[in-house]
């Protein structure tokens, strides 16, 4: 029994319970007097019920909680016992046996239950406030059923801060509590544990309203909630309670299918059970401050410096470079060091100048005849790269002699890059700009949709408080605004930031190519690899709107719109591989159209991966057969350097090929570096199939920008292993830049795989994975993998941009194609 606030007090108690004893009647005669604590029994049936009266005082500051247990051993679902608790703001009521209804609506009813009254707390304008609770018990049986009610006043019902509380809870008797603001505080993060991971819970922030929804039926009509099985966290704001205070409501679910577990043995089929409590779960709640304003200042202020850094070391490295330039052309010594494409001397090169092959030799009279074929670069004016309409490479390039050349030319054994560079500049790089735009086009045509339906996403959680739709890091996910996850996506920022970077070094390069043709300097027009930079524009632009989608994917990331955090993914790296190809064979490259259009094959796959690779082995069987027929037509294009035709007698000429050269007279192939490259990319690709075939990954996005890397990757060291090999060197700025991507990726990846959730799994289970913050209190392991990650993939482009600065003194017909 709650003690009374003076004499005064106890006497107006008196009073009220013998107003009411004298008020009293109906069926079951007068209210009687309830005591806090005590157990009463009793029998109802539809002559007879029982009413009690419990009467208590609270004072203001003070939350005066009471919890009711009752329970009878009727489990006779046509008459159950009635429960009703009638007081001053509101109505709660129930019914045992306690019926919960599970997939495929299976029942589970309880006979004990326990509920916690909807509190009041006085105003200090009102003091002491005086409470008095009707509780009463019925049934329609027309026999005798027994009850057995508990009362009681609870002493710890509101939560502070930084103390853990401990408690237990079951279905049929969920728990709540209250938690007030501090002064000083503006957000704090419920985090709630537990040792076992059934039976599945629900965690619920409500406000404070009355009735409040404790049971499993009704618990996601309000508020915030999330499923849990051994760890949950909510970050809860003051501006979102207008009375600084809530209620963190803890509900346990009577099948644990909606956090990954089955549905037990015992109850399959739809037949009711009585499970009496044996679905407990031990908790505990902790509520700790969350970070303030001055830490989303400090960490948006970290997020741009630490990336504009980067352009101030371009600037120092740009700088540096114009010195030495300018010192060394004033005294007339320029070397291969100063290369970069931006020579502006036209010194002719001297006899002495390093041939750059032990690759291969072949004849005077050969270089010179590729040297002159080479000389349309040298025909038209200078500089001229005005995109004309009439000036198309179908003009130069459809002749049959021209056809017949290229047979020749490009089957030779020993080919130079005089060989693949002899179009015109300006068809050709009007041929590259064509990635840039189309890019461009690629890229608002898609983040338009993927933003709109990404605030659509974060609309449905914040509207509906279904924390399960969206798998965060819960641990360490910093709401602004509406946004449920800021620091995810602030982390974005590098790739967008090193995105321009890169834009403005190649347009940098662009320029001083430019003026260099203006002038006709002998190095750009005859010397190094051709210089066309649409590719590298595209580069740029893809690594921006990685950024772009990738923080569209993390306003809420989940199953169904993980594509878009991997779409451009695919584009760099397919154009990294174009690039890189282009480098010794500008003329065959592939066109902007069929390169996009393939990647759009790619894309449309994966779309499909989503939704049937999960368990249609189909759909793994007829991926993995177009994997492998790709595999063997790009090698086959590869291998002749584009000279096999594909259509539909590539079949016959293919068992041909293979009958004459290795079954007739098993000869060696004719090209062979290319050849081992060749059977290493098939049967790495090969074991990517097979690999699917066998396990069939749930993440099918990751599956194939995994063997776009890893072709990447082989692709990149065959190169490097051929320009070293061809007595090729590597200037100190491309070398730095391979040390760089290596060192920066190592330590990105290890961040990646640190898995803080998993949309594999349910989002309870994905729930277990999560983190706390490990950078400023503000980012969590993906976020370092984020700012990382755009670090590796800028330094990867200038590996790409400046790998072959060294033959920018070499003739053309002296560089080895590979």
């Amino acid at each position: 029994m709650a003690a009374g606030g003076g004499p005064a007090s106890g006497a107006l108690l008196c009073a009220l319970l013998w107003a009411v004893a004298a008020a009293g009647s109906g069926p079951g005669g007068s209210p009687v007097p309830g005591a806090f604590g005590r157990v009463y029994r009793g029998a109802v049936n539809i002559n007879a019920e029982r009413v009690y009266a419990f009467a208590y005082s609270s004072k203001p500051g003070q939350v005066g909680a009471v919890r009711v247990y009752v329970n009878s051993s009727s489990e006779n679902l046509q008459y159950p016992v009635l429960f009703v608790v009638r007081q001053q703001k509101g109505v709660l009521s129930w019914q045992v046996p306690l019926i919960f209804r599970g997939l495929y609506q299976r029942t589970y009813n309880y006979q004990e239950v326990g509920r916690t009254l909807c509190p009041s707390e006085p105003t200090p304008e009102t003091g002491t406030s005086d409470q008095i609770i009707f509780v009463d018990v019925a049934s329609m049986a027309p026999f005798n059923i027994v009850y057995e009610l508990l009362v009681t006043r609870l002493e710890s019902f509101q939560l502070e801060t930084n103390k853990a509380f401990n408690f237990t809870a079951s279905p049929s008797q969920p728990q709540y509590f209250l938690y007030k603001f501090p002064q000083d505080v503006d957000s704090v993060i419920i985090k709630v544990v537990s040792d076992a991971v059934y039976p599945c819970s629900v965690v619920s922030v409500q406000d404070i309203v009355c009735p409040v929804y404790d049971l499993d039926h009704n618990v996601e009509f309000n508020g915030v909630y999330q499923s849990m099985t051994k760890q949950a966290a909510i970050t809860v704001q003051r501006k979102d309670f207008p009375g600084e205070q809530f209620f963190v409501v803890f509900v346990i679910k009577p099948e644990d299918y909606a956090c990954g577990g089955s549905v037990p043995s015992s109850i399959h089929g739809n037949v009711n059970r009585t499970w009496n409590l044996k679905r407990t779960k031990n908790l505990q709640v902790t509520i700790v401050p969350s970070i303030k304003k001055s830490d989303y200042v400090q960490a948006m202020f970290f997020s741009f410096l630490s990336f504009l850094s980067f352009y101030l070391g371009s600037v120092v490295v740009a700088f540096v470079h114009y010195i030495r330039v300018r010192r060394k052309a004033s005294a007339g010594r320029l070397s291969p060091e100063d290369g970069s494409g931006i020579v502006v001397s036209s010194h002719p090169i001297t006899a002495s100048t390093p041939d750059g092959s032990s690759y291969g030799a072949i004849d005077e009279s050969s270089s010179c005849a590729g040297h002159q074929l080479s000389s349309p670069e040298r025909g038209p004016p200078a500089g001229s790269d005005t995109d004309s309409s009439v000036e198309e490479e179908s003009d130069f390039d459809t002749m049959p002699e021209i056809e017949s050349d290229k047979n020749v030319i490009r089957t030779k054994v020993f080919l130079y890059l005089s060989d693949l560079s002899r179009k015109d500049r300006r068809i050709v790089s009007k041929k590259y700009k064509i990635y840039f735009w189309n890019i461009i086009t690629i890229a608002v045509f898609y983040a338009l949709p993927v933003i709109q339906l990404v605030i659509t996403y974060q609309t449905v959680v914040n509207v509906t408080g279904n924390q399960d739709i969206c798998y965060y890091n819960f641990l360490c996910a910093h709401p602004l605004g509406v946004l449920s996850a800021f620091n995810n996506i602030l982390s974005n920022v590098g790739h967008m930031l090193l995105g321009f970077l890169f834009l403005l070094i190649v347009l940098r390069r662009d320029i001083l190519h430019r003026r260099a043709m203006e002038i006709k300097d002998v190095y750009t027009l005859d010397y190094g690899i051709p210089k066309h930079f649409g590719l590298f524009y595209a580069m740029g632009i893809a690594l921006m709107m990685e950024g772009v989608l990738s923080a569209c994917y993390h306003v809420c990331p989940n199953y169904s719109n993980f594509q878009f955090d991997t779409s451009f993914m695919y584009m760099i790296a397919g154009l990294c591989m174009l690039k890189l190809y282009q480098t010794r064979h500008p003329d065959i490259n592939a066109s902007a159209y069929s390169a996009y259009a393939s990647f759009a094959v790619v894309i449309c796959l994966a779309v499909l991966g989503v939704v049937f690779g999960k368990n249609d082995m189909w759909f793994w069987v007829v991926f993995s057969i177009i994997h492998v027929l790709a595999s063997l037509a790009l090698s086959t294009q590869i291998y002749y350097m584009g000279r096999f035709k594909i259509d539909l007698g590539i079949f016959r000429r293919a068992v041909m090929v293979l009958y004459t050269d290795c079954i007739q007279q098993c000869s060696r192939p004719m090209y062979m570096d290319r050849m081992v490259l060749l059977i290493v990319g098939n049967l790495v690709n090969w074991s990517f199939a097979i690999f699917g075939l066998l396990y069939r990954p749930r993440d099918f996005a990751s599956y194939i920008l995994g063997i776009f890397i890893c072709n990447l990757l082989l692709y990149l060291a065959f190169y490097i292993i051929m320009k070293l090999r061809s007595s090729e060197k590597l200037l100190p700025i491309p070398m730095f830049c391979i040390v760089a991507t290596a060192v920066v990726w190592a330590a990105a990846l290890y961040f990646f795989f640190q898995n803080l959730s998993s949309w594999e799994e349910t989002p309870a289970e994905s729930r277990e994975k999560n983190r706390p913050c490990i950078l400023l209190g503000f980012f969590d392991d993906h976020d370092v993998w984020h700012f990382l990650s755009a670090a590796a993939l800028f330094f990867s482009f200038l590996v790409l941009l400046t790998l072959d600065d060294d033959l920018d003194v070499v003739r053309r017909d002296k560089i080895p194609v590979f």
